[in-house]
């Protein structure tokens, strides 16, 4: 599963982007450097009942932003993903050549 099918699947679940969860991890702290991932994993579970992969892809994000590394971009394998940004308006407003950008 690519990278971006994760955040489109947490859509799915909890019915917020994940720009609206990346802000409410602000809004609670999580951004800040020295909070674990743990304490972030605990959070989406309790509130989102998101499962340990699901809340890490989440956590990347937020403790990143939405680049991520090329090293899956192009592949043919299953973590392929089309960019190394991450969409997080959520995926009713992704352009459909978003992409190619």
């Amino acid at each position: 599963m690519s990278f971006q099918a994760y955040l489109d699947k947490i859509e799915d679940k909890t019915g917020l982007t994940p720009r609206e969860l990346v802000e409410l991890a602000k809004e609670k702290g999580f951004d800040a450097p020295a909070t674990k991932a743990g304490q972030i994993c605990d959070w989406l579970k309790a509130d989102y009942d998101l499962g340990r992969g699901h809340a890490m892809a989440l956590v990347y994000v937020i403790k990143n932003g939405a680049g991520i590394g090329d090293k899956h971009v192009g592949s043919t394998g299953v973590h392929r993903d089309e960019s190394n940004t991450l969409w997080l308006d959520g995926k009713a407003s992704k352009p459909a050549d978003w992409a190619q950008a």
